[in-house]
């Protein structure tokens, strides 16, 4: 077959051009150290670096998440513990109220410390989240959690908590109202309580529990009666006579009945009558507390009432921080768990872009050698097209 020379040198030719596109097309791969710049390049490695870009992006939204939720869970365990030094005030301030020798002027300024007291820890209820909400907000982390009217404290917001979706739920805010409002009254099985109308001086503790095995869920009434003449108990529950049936009063002597173990202090009088409820969850810390200070501002409060009310405040100062300390220990517990979280989104985080890297990355020691045998290639083509441009068959007639 005859080839002539311009189909040689158009070949050439052909062949110096694609020795150029190769060269210019690695160039750019060397730029930016990306073996794939589009997805022509390399279908297959495009879709794995394609899913794994996707991977990371979904990671790092989860990541927003996880440091949301940290900053709420961190600022409620700090509230917590703030709530907790106050009610231990709160506390120590109650005890000493109910000092005997204190006169109303000194239960007076005892009960402006309490006010000054519940003042902070309403502040601390409706503490602000850093973004525009409201830390204990619940459900309606935008409204006010609890506002304070002249009937007391009401919720101003939704209960509940704002959970973030992801791989894992995970709380923005707090249920405020059922760590404010909702510890369980009195303490814990049973609350005890005076009734208002009492004549006498005598008050009732919280009780304990003695044997829970005989606990009966029912109410009871423990009334002071006339026995003969002898200043007597009688225990009825649910308005029927129980085996504490006119046992003669004796100041401090324990009365057990049901598996509850009780103590009436003071002198009550006939006609006197104590209430044992079974406990609820519907303690509000800053009502407590304004039943102490109705009581503390009371000139006229005789020592009966002001000992039921500092008995009555120290129980439930002690319910409440149980309670509280519960929610902050919750609080560390999603911290814990939001920690170990953290670590896992970083490891697949690293596997992501470990994954991206090895299907779109260069090999840049490869590259570079491909590129300069590419182009001592183009040179020595460049030069041997040269010298065969050159020759002509008359350079071999002589």
């Amino acid at each position: 077959m005859r080839v002539s020379t311009a189909n040689r040198y158009e070949a050439t030719v052909d062949s110096l051009q694609q020795r150029q596109r190769d060269m210019a097309e690695a160039q750019p791969a060397m730029t930016n150290g990306k073996r794939i710049n589009k997805p022509s390049d390399d279908p297959t490695g495009a879709a794995r670096a394609e899913r794994a870009y996707l991977s990371g992006q979904r990671i790092a939204s989860e990541q927003r998440s996880v440091d949301a939720s940290r900053n709420a869970m961190t600022l409620a365990e700090a509230a917590l513990g703030q709530a907790g030094e106050l009610l231990q005030s709160a506390r120590e301030t109650l005890v000493a109220a109910g000092n005997g020798s204190y006169s109303p002027a000194e239960r007076q300024a005892q009960a402006n410390q309490l006010g000054n007291l519940r003042s902070q820890l309403l502040a601390l209820a409706n503490q602000g989240n850093g973004a525009g909400g409201f830390l204990f907000g619940g459900q309606g982390a935008t409204t006010i959690p609890f506002l304070d009217t002249p009937a007391g404290v009401v919720p101003g917001g939704t209960g509940g908590q704002t959970l973030l979706s992801s791989t894992e739920l995970m709380p923005s805010t707090v249920d405020g109202q059922a760590i404010w409002l909702s510890a369980r009254s009195g303490n814990g099985v049973f609350t005890t309580a005076a009734n208002p109308a009492n004549a006498g001086t005598g008050w009732i503790d919280a009780g304990t529990v003695s044997d829970p095995a005989a606990l009966t869920g029912g109410n009871y009434d423990v009334e002071v009666v006339d026995n003969n003449g002898v200043l007597s108990i009688s225990v009825l529950r649910n308005g029927n006579a129980t085996a504490v049936d006119n046992q003669p009063y004796r100041a401090g002597q324990a009365i057990t009945v049901d598996g509850m173990t009780l103590h009436l202090k003071g002198t009550p009088v006939v006609g006197d009558r104590f209430t044992v409820t079974p406990s609820v969850p519907d303690l509000d810390v800053f009502e407590a507390l304004d039943r102490s200070i109705a009581v503390l501002k009371d000139p006229a409060a005789n020592p009966g009432q002001v000992a039921q009310a500092v008995n009555a405040g120290l129980r439930d100062m002690d319910a409440v921080m149980g309670h509280m300390q519960a929610a902050r220990a919750e609080a560390g517990s999603m911290l814990n768990r939001l920690d170990a979280l953290d670590g896992r989104n970083q490891d697949r985080a690293l596997w992501a872009k470990t994954v991206q890297a090895d299907a779109e990355d260069l090999d840049m020691l490869q590259a570079i050698s491909t590129f300069q045998n590419q182009q001592t290639g183009y040179q020595a083509a460049l030069q041997s097209y040269a010298m065969v441009q050159r020759m002509s068959l008359f350079d071999y007639v002589k």
